[in-house]
């Protein structure tokens, strides 16, 4: 079944949260606060993919806002579009200074937001897809911020100092990590769209691309060190996620070179 992403609208408008509510529930699940702290407040009970907000609010305005998002651990992944009458060269860099991924001037035409809300959701699934599919690109180049560039690093790094280890599961990834397991799935599912499993295996997969590029490298040996006790399971699951079998990867790459 077809999950529609949640998207969360900050407005003081009571009136035009309604109005953006209407337009967009058709093909997003619609979660609204108005002002920045009662956003934050839903950010904590919702798995929310993107955050449409206005910039003039009382308690809490959208800049504010947008800087508790882009520095928190839990939040600086989602995408943030600034709403603002303020139309002044300065705001709008304030604004991205913060870390919005977008910003648009009222009144504005509400086919525009709505090809900005796709283009940042697509982007980030084209990103996850493109690492997901291939065997040389890295997972922090799905990164939105630089301190989810510093966790997937973390994570890649712990992964691969136990990758030959067989037994190597999320609770072990947790402990590694200084996480609670819960904490941990939620911002790897939250940056990603994967689970933590997902992330093992595709790190061993990776690694092994890595190790069947060179010419000495035997199929067996690489499926042991990066934690396979089966070269026949290390194998399918190689050609389930790269399309190809590890030595129509290794001659192609060996051809290369």
């Amino acid at each position: 079944m077809y999950m529609k992403n949640t998207i969360l609208l900050v407005d003081d408008e009571a009136e035009l949260l309604e109005v953006l509510s209407e337009e967009l529930n058709e093909k997003y699940h619609i979660v609204t606060a108005q002002h920045g702290a009662a956003a934050l407040q839903v950010l904590e009970k919702e798995p929310v993919q993107l955050v449409v907000s206005d910039v003039m609010m009382e308690v809490m305005d959208g800049f504010e806002l947008c800087r508790r998002i882009k520095s928190s651990f839990e939040y600086s992944h989602i995408p943030v579009i600034l709403l603002t009458a303020k139309n002044t060269l300065q705001s709008k860099i304030a604004g991205l200074e913060l870390g919005a991924d977008a910003y648009i001037e009222k009144p504005f035409d509400i086919d525009l937001l709505f090809v900005q809300i796709a283009n940042l959701l697509a982007n980030r699934d084209k990103l996850r897809n493109y690492f997901v599919n291939s065997p040389v690109v890295q997972i922090k180049t799905i990164a939105h911020t630089r301190s989810d560039e510093v966790f997937l690093e973390k994570l890649t790094e712990a992964i691969v100092d136990a990758i030959d280890d067989p037994s190597l599961d999320v609770d072990r990834l947790a402990v590694h990590m200084n996480m609670s397991r819960t904490t941990l799935f939620r911002k790897i599912k939250a940056v990603a769209d994967i689970t933590p499993n997902e992330v093992i295996n595709l790190t061993r997969l990776k690694k092994a691309a890595e190790l069947l590029t060179d010419g000495n490298a035997k199929i067996f040996e690489v499926a042991y060190k990066v934690g396979y006790n089966s070269q026949t399971n290390f194998g399918r699951n190689f050609s389930k996620q790269f399309g190809m079998t590890p030595t129509q990867y290794q001659k192609a790459n060996q051809t290369r070179k």
